[in-house]
């Protein structure tokens, strides 16, 4: 009879202990659990991340169908300003921009370029790789080379809400432009509403 030597028994032993162990999810304590990050939510009337996620998608698929977006041959270079906030209540528009941003440079149709808020970091980057004397000249990033961009995207979001005894009644209107940074001409534009209406 074939003798096991005490390393093989020892390595089998292993082999089948950790067949049975299981990969532990996420550890919950308390009353917090994980849920959809994309399932609808309706705890308040207010402005949530479902809202988020339809402006986002409904505008992206939208701008995806557009001319200026479709007919040239190479992805266009876009800029894309903060979505203004001209409601009455608190949204992070840097996330609705976000949303927007990333879902358009997953599609491959959109090339963003640096501006607005992200320009100053840019610029650092810049003059810290030419100016400070600490980088071969062979691997800096060199000035004057930034690619500028063709159209800019701009957004805003407003409100209107309504309010009886036991109803409060929220209208949500988001507004997103394409415009030829060159012309000055509007080459696209649509709105997505949204309305929330809770009872007491």
């Amino acid at each position: 009879m074939f003798a096991c030597s005490p390393i093989v028994a020892l390595l089998a032993a292993g082999a089948l202990l950790g067949g049975c162990t299981t990969v532990a999810g996420p550890r919950m304590d308390g009353n917090v659990q994980y849920g959809d990050a994309r399932a609808v939510e309706a705890l308040t009337n207010e402005f949530g991340s479902t809202d988020l996620q339809t402006i986002a998608e409904a505008m992206t698929r939208s701008l995806l169908q557009s001319r200026p977006i479709t007919a040239p041959r190479e992805a266009p270079v876009v800029t894309l300003a903060e979505v203004k906030n001209k409601t009455g209540e608190y949204i992070d528009t840097r996330a609705i921009t976000e949303k927007i941003r990333n879902q358009l440079l997953k599609s491959g149709s959109v090339r963003f370029a640096t501006a607005g808020v992200d320009m100053q970091g840019q610029v650092d980057e810049l003059q810290r790789q030419n100016q400070t004397g600490l980088y071969k000249n062979s691997g800096k990033a060199r000035m004057g080379q930034m690619q500028a961009a063709r159209y800019r995207l701009e957004g805003n979001i407003t409100s209107i809400t309504k309010r009886t005894s036991n109803v409060k009644d929220v209208y949500y209107l988001f507004n997103l432009t394409l415009v030829d940074n060159e012309s000055g001409m509007l080459e696209w534009a649509d709105e997505k509403e949204i309305r929330k209406t809770s009872y007491r």
